[in-house]
């Protein structure tokens, strides 16, 4: 989230600055901005592996092989052990992925890691109907209005967002729709 467009003082306003998906020559200086074209994909195998693990684990009664080799795929490409190794070995809740609800906190943490800044967290927290909690959390960041070193250190609140009500989940059916079509309802809240 940038300050502005064409600014002299353009900066993130978190303090962070994300360059995941952007072209490696791509750079934001002081005074100069360069920018080079770049291929963003739509979709990656990875996002693919892990909604079939998240399917698998859903209709399972609890997760099997089948589950944890998707979720190996991708943990393999970063040169991770797999899930059921790493959290016998690494966990302080080693039976963890053994458990339907387990295996499910383990995917969408795996998703969030592997996915993160790609433009997937929004609708997987909708699809988990988790996005009311996690969407109404004031936004934090680093003092990057600070003078000193020590003080852009400091956390500060960007903004708080307006509350994710449960309608915001569905989207509103035109009023036109509704008319032209009397079997329709409108979604809740709307």
């Amino acid at each position: 989230m940038m300050s502005g467009r064409y600014t002299n003082n353009m900066y993130s306003v978190t303090g962070y600055g994300v360059k995941k998906l952007v072209h490696p020559n791509t750079v934001l200086g002081n005074t100069t901005f360069s920018a080079y074209e770049y291929a963003f994909p739509i979709i990656r195998l990875a996002d693919l592996y892990l909604l079939y693990a998240e399917v698998l684990n859903e209709i399972k009664s609890k997760p099997d092989n089948e589950v944890y080799v998707y979720i190996d795929k991708v943990r393999e490409r970063a040169s991770l052990k797999g899930v059921v190794e790493s959290w016998a070995t690494y966990s302080s809740n080693p039976s963890k992925p053994t458990t339907q609800e387990g295996m499910r906190e383990i995917i969408h943490q795996e998703r969030m890691i592997e996915l993160a800044f790609e433009g997937q967290t929004y609708w997987d927290l909708l699809r988990w109907k988790k996005a009311q909690s996690e969407f109404s959390i004031p936004v934090q960041g680093w003092n990057v209005m600070g003078k000193e070193v020590a003080d852009y250190y400091q956390i500060v609140t960007i903004f708080t967002p307006a509350p994710f009500k449960i309608k915001d989940y569905f989207y509103p059916i035109r009023n036109y729709e509704l008319s032209v079509n009397k079997n329709l309802v409108q979604n809740y809240g709307w």
